[in-house]
């Protein structure tokens, strides 16, 4: 299958890449366990606050400014800061060569942005870590957060920051909070304007839809995905999901499921690839 699948890729006039939580689990990041990873970034927030995972620290209600930017500023400097391109990733870029691509994702933490893929090609459809808005909306504007999260990050203590480095709103003087998916949510509309321009680009044409480490549940991507590839005509989709693959009867035809790593599935990918040239 392998092999079939690297021929599709090969012969493919684009490429649409969806990633969800299994391509982030695959890089050593999963927001829903309270696994040693957990525990050895925050276990002193799990400690004095109860928190079960990095999800629960996203959503919490935290008591003061202060207590959430230090659990954000923790956060962003590990997982983005700090962060390295993982065998992972490369091997995904690999895999694309010099096809023109799109990526639609749910993960937030910008590694494909890290990465080297172009931010222009990349709908983040739940915000992204890297990005902060006025907490209450007030103006539809994004500011980048990583400069800043890296001195809070310095500076905190014990899951504070100083009350001097707590961002406010520049219109309204309020709080800020991070841009992900919740009350006041600004929508990506310029990013999915250049995934509906993408998609017309392509319409018609061999397109290969590679789905990356998404649950059968998911209705954000993995739903209009299969859509999608029941509407074109010439659209393949490749499905990788360790346990779980799952394939909507009207698109098996044109359909490829692997059940396994993603790690392992990519490398054998880019390696079936490389005997092309």
């Amino acid at each position: 299958m392998i092999r079939k699948i690297a021929e599709k890729i090969k012969g493919a006039d684009a490429i649409l890449i969806g990633a969800s939580n299994g391509l982030s689990i695959t890089e050593g990041l999963h927001l829903f366990a309270d696994d040693q990873a957990f525990e050895d970034l925050f276990g002193d927030l799990k400690e004095k606050y109860g928190l079960t995972c990095i999800l629960h620290g996203m959503s919490a209600q935290w008591p003061a400014e202060e207590e959430k930017w230090g659990f954000w500023s923790r956060l962003i400097h590990h997982y983005c800061g700090e962060y390295k391109e993982t065998k992972v990733m490369s091997d995904l870029k690999a895999v694309i060569g010099e096809k023109d691509y799109f990526v639609i994702t749910s993960n937030g933490e910008c590694h494909f942005e890290m990465c080297g893929f172009d931010p222009e090609k990349i709908c983040e459809i739940e915000g992204n870590w890297l990005t902060m808005q006025c907490a209450s909306g007030c103006y539809q504007k994004l500011y980048p957060v990583l400069e800043l999260a890296e001195k809070m990050a310095a500076k905190e203590q014990g899951g504070e920051i100083p009350s001097e480095l707590v961002p406010c709103c520049p219109e309204c003087g309020g709080p800020m909070k991070i841009h992900m998916v919740g009350p006041n949510f600004i929508p990506p509309a310029a990013e999915k304007e250049r995934l509906d321009a993408f998609l017309k680009k392509y319409h018609g044409k061999n397109l290969v839809i590679l789905e990356l480490g998404i649950g059968w549940r998911n209705q954000l991507i993995k739903a209009p995905l299969m859509r999608l590839t029941a509407k074109e005509p010439n659209a393949a989709y490749i499905t990788i999901n360790l346990g779980e693959v799952y394939i909507a009867e009207d698109i098996k035809e044109k359909s490829f499921g692997v059940d396994g790593y993603l790690d392992e599935t990519l490398a054998a990918l880019k390696k079936e690839s490389e005997s092309f040239c």
